[in-house]
């Protein structure tokens, strides 16, 4: 109990880091491009996990010493084979991150981080019904999430004219992407060491995007170090800290529950914007937040009886519910009542 509490609490930590982190990445292509820095930022958030990894690896080798001669050889033979692990579970995260956060970081050029915080947070509908095409099925709240969201949807991203803003196409496919990536860590997480497996794939996200950096943007070093303060709370917090959290939260949890968490994310992305960035979203496009939120919670609730709703799930609509309440007072970004509230 204690220890699906302890994950629960890491993975709202990873949440707001995430939400606040669109403020950062919009700031800091004000000087450079998306590439450069997603580049820049993965491979920090790689280089941060290093001494954290030699440091674990110590305590590895200093609970070897007391094993028994047995217990240690039999560690031996399996080494080879997470070895492997790791390297693919790294690879394929790495690639499917590097996608994500490219397409991501172009789409926020183009439209607002709040705004990109609740479509980017689609995937928590998405994930559940990619798993239909892996044998799990999809309940009625699944599909009732679905219209809801394709609703929310047309109020938040479609003009007048009928028409999609580059950013939130982009920014919406990217949702896609960052869906696959939450199964995937799903898969590999309980096979392999985790801060390892967050190591390697920031690691080939970094130089997946050095690629188009170097032949398309072409940074100066002083281009880079200008933006020094977004770089470092993207790179060492939402990669370093966040996704490493992810990764060690999600292997004793649902990844239903874990998803539900998640979606935190952008209510913190709305929160942050308007607090640092002064974004105001129209009542149309509040109209379309709350209802692609009210689809995630009801996507993601539990089928049967209430009685079997998790705590977890009831302390997270507390949350939220508190959370606007503090905007409609601090802020009139949103002026229109919230029907949470």
């Amino acid at each position: 109990m204690k220890g699906k509490v302890r994950n629960n609490i890491l993975l709202m930590m990873t949440a707001f880091i995430w939400g606040s982190s669109f403020v950062a990445q919009s700031a800091g292509m004000d000087y450079i491009g998306p590439f450069t820095f997603n580049s820049v930022r993965c491979l920090m958030g790689a280089a941060v996990l290093l001494p954290v990894i030699k440091f674990l690896d110590r305590q590895k080798k200093t609970v070897g010493r007391i094993e028994k001669g047995k217990e240690i050889k039999e560690n031996k033979k399996t080494r080879k084979k997470d070895r492997q692990s790791l390297l693919l579970g790294g690879c394929c995260c790495g690639v499917i991150l590097g996608v994500a956060s490219s397409l991501q970081q172009v789409g926020i050029l183009y439209t607002g981080a709040g705004k990109a915080g609740f479509i980017t947070a689609l995937y928590i509908l998405i994930v559940p019904v990619i798993r239909i095409f892996l044998g799990k099925k999809a309940g009625f709240k699944i599909w009732a999430g679905v219209a809801l969201a394709v609703v929310g949807m047309y109020f938040l991203c479609i003009t007048k004219g009928f028409a999609i803003g580059k950013g939130d196409l982009l920014v919406c496919i990217c949702s896609v992407v960052f869906s696959l990536h939450i199964l995937v860590i799903d898969y590999f997480s309980p096979r392999t060491d985790s801060v390892k497996l967050s190591c390697v794939q920031f690691l080939i996200s970094g130089v997946m995007c050095a690629v188009p950096m170097l032949i398309i943007e072409k940074p100066s070093l002083e281009e880079i170090f200008a933006v020094w303060l977004p770089l470092i709370y993207a790179g060492v917090l939402s990669c370093g800290v966040a996704y490493t959290l992810q990764i060690i939260a999600q292997k004793d949890t649902d990844p239903a529950v874990a998803s539900l968490l998640l979606s935190l994310e952008s209510v913190f992305a709305a929160l942050t914007g308007w607090a640092i960035l002064g974004e105001r979203l129209s009542a149309r496009e509040m109209s379309g937040c709350v209802l692609v939120f009210a689809a995630i919670i009801l996507a993601q609730l539990p089928e049967g009886k209430t009685d079997k709703i998790p705590v977890i799930s009831c302390h997270t609509a507390f949350c939220i519910r508190c959370v606007w309440r503090y905007s409609r007072i601090a802020n009139p970004i949103f002026p229109m009542k919230s029907p949470i509230c």
